[in-house]
């Protein structure tokens, strides 16, 4: 009785599940049709060779769909540019791939986004068995909007080998040393952005006296040009660099510097991030359907594999080849980091360590 019962079973589900397959398949059909008639799809991001030179080529070489790429230098500039839009009553953009900030204190709260996830049709997409997550991730609370296609574990800092041994810096604390005093580079910590992250994230862990010595006492180079940043590091004139980035300092590594990233520190967490980009759709579209089949692919295994590689970013993806990453990047399972990416901290948290960081130094 109980074989005939699952037989039955199996005969009722089938042609339900091949119905809906169908279905699914039938609305990804018309989507694309639409989209090809649409011609092309509105995004906005960062400067990002990987897009020009990759992304777009491959999307458009798939699909036949254009894309009209919106380069903005920092998030200041894209939220300017979409309010004046929109006050104006102008809409230019289908998706956005901007920053965590940018994305959970503008697009999110100012009502510019339409959910995500009804939109995603392809089975590659919507198996859960394809995200290490279990399922696509979605960072804000309604789970719809924000949706999150890499995670990474930051580094510390940077250093140049020619004047800093690794074996010299084994702890945070370490960075007291008064051997270090000013030979240490940040962006501004008193000013929103990487700097004052770097900052906030030491007063969490470490507390006010730590960060006090490290940012005052120890009187480090202070910087809101990337650039020079990184040619500090280069050139040994602050060979210790707390906030450069992993696409700047590649430059440097081909060119043959001795820089080394820091990912081991005995008093601090590692961080996890969103780089280099978080994907969400505009409201009121000018594209609305290519711009539905851009954010499906986009977060499909051909298109992270392209970018996973291109941008050396492990992706949340279960099906992406991992093995050319370094494997410091990868966050591993039962560890406990400092989430970067979970939304109350975006929201609120980060602010209030800028602040709390702004504070502390305006005091001495």
């Amino acid at each position: 009785m109980k074989k005939i019962s699952v037989l039955l079973l199996a005969v009722l589900v089938a042609p339900c599940a091949l119905a809906q397959s169908a279905d699914g398949q039938k609305a990804w059909d018309e989507t694309l049709a639409a989209a090809k008639k649409e011609g092309r799809v509105a995004v906005i991001g960062s400067p990002d060779p990987v897009m020009r030179e990759q992304i777009i080529p491959a999307f458009t070489a798939r699909y036949g769909i254009q894309v009209e790429y919106l380069a903005t230098a920092n998030s200041g500039q894209t939220s300017a540019r979409v309010r004046t839009e929109r006050d104006s009553g102008i809409y230019t953009v289908d998706v956005y791939m901007s920053g965590l900030g940018t994305t959970v204190n503008i697009l999110y709260p100012e009502k510019m986004l339409d959910p995500i996830k009804p939109v995603l049709m392809l089975p590659e997409v919507t198996d859960g068995t394809k995200w290490k997550k279990g399922k696509p991730w979605f960072i804000d609370p309604e789970q719809q909007y924000i949706l999150m296609l890499f995670q990474n574990v930051d580094s510390h800092f940077y250093i140049n080998t020619e004047y800093v041994k690794p074996d010299e810096i084994r702890a945070a604390k370490d960075l007291l040393n008064p051997k270090w005093k000013g030979k240490m580079s940040t962006e501004d910590p008193s000013a929103s952005g990487s700097g004052a992250n770097t900052a906030g994230h030491f007063l969490q862990e470490l507390g006010p006296e730590f960060t006090r010595h490290l940012y005052i006492d120890q009187k480090p180079g202070v910087s809101r040009e990337r650039r020079q940043l990184t040619d500090w590091l280069a050139r040994g004139t602050y060979p210790i660099c707390l906030t450069c980035r992993t696409d700047d300092i590649r430059g440097l590594l081909k060119d043959g510097f001795k820089i080394k990233e820091v990912f081991d520190l005995s008093d601090v967490r590692n961080r996890v991030n969103s780089s280099p980009f978080i994907l969400s759709m505009a409201n009121m579209p000018p594209h609305p359907n290519a711009a539905k089949v851009f954010v499906n692919w986009l977060a499909t295994k051909e298109a992270l594999q392209i970018y996973s590689r291109a941008a050396e970013s492990p992706t949340l993806r279960t099906d992406v080849d991992e093995s050319f990453l370094d494997s410091n990047t990868i966050p591993k399972p039962g560890v406990n980091y400092a989430d970067n990416t979970e939304f109350k901290w975006i929201a609120t948290g980060r602010k209030q360590a800028a602040e709390d960081i702004k504070a502390l130094l305006k005091a001495h």
